[in-house]
């Protein structure tokens, strides 16, 4: 799911290194180059997350905490991206009502016709994907946003690993993004049925989701 023409996309130089693997932490002693909060549109529920620099990329971590067909949800999530913006892996935990969830995604060595791994298992139907789309967080947009860097007027298909939900299996999302101004980016996935014009910040993160979500606060990324 989802900044200014003469800002394309966040900073992407860096050095390579391996960063330490922290999961759905504080950050450690790390400062957070940005934070965001969300309200839900459609029912009960926020979601935060706040962004990381690592010496090789970045790292969003985050909750999502809401009320979803007369059941409890809690999530916390982490995603790890190399300097271009593509995804190297993501992990999710916590629970659906009363069952717990715990999934990890991990992309393949290759870029070209990436393969991805659930869990111990390489799950065909997601060849291809680059990105990993999280279905309960608007957060994750934020990732794909800075790795296609549009200009105004440019357009690109960007089909997603998703994790659907309630299902929280993944699946391959079909989905678009037109950049039709400077802050405006026309958005369809057709096989879910959803379109609307995202309204997102210089960072790429989504001010406004039609009917979903609505950015409550943030700290500008930095």
């Amino acid at each position: 799911m989802p900044h200014q023409h003469g800002s394309r996309g966040l900073d992407r130089r860096t050095n390579a290194a391996n960063e330490p693997r922290r999961h759905y932490d504080s950050g450690g002693d790390m400062k957070p180059a940005g934070s965001f909060f969300w309200r839900k549109l459609d029912g009960p529920g926020h979601d935060s997350c706040r962004l990381f620099r690592l010496p090789n990329g970045w790292r969003l971590a985050g909750a999502a905490v809401f009320h979803e067909d007369n059941r409890p949800c809690h999530f916390q999530y982490e995603v790890v991206v190399d300097t271009a913006w593509r995804t190297r892996r993501a992990a999710v935990s916590g629970y659906l009502g009363n069952k717990e969830i715990r999934l990890k995604i991990a992309a393949a060595a290759a870029v070209r016709n990436r393969q991805w791994r659930v869990g111990d298992d390489i799950q065909k139907n997601l060849t291809g994907c680059v990105d990993v789309d999280l279905g309960f967080t608007p957060s994750t947009n934020l990732i794909v946003l800075n790795r296609l860097a549009l200009a105004v007027g440019e357009y690109a298909d960007a089909p997603a690993a998703y994790l659907k939900f309630p299902g929280m299996r993944f699946v391959t999302l079909p989905q678009t993004y037109h950049r039709i101004g400077a802050t405006e980016y026309a958005y369809e996935a057709p096989t879910v049925g959803y379109a609307g014009t995202l309204q997102v910040l210089p960072s790429g993160a989504v001010a406004h989701y039609p009917k979903l979500f609505e950015l409550y606060q943030s700290r500008p990324v930095t």
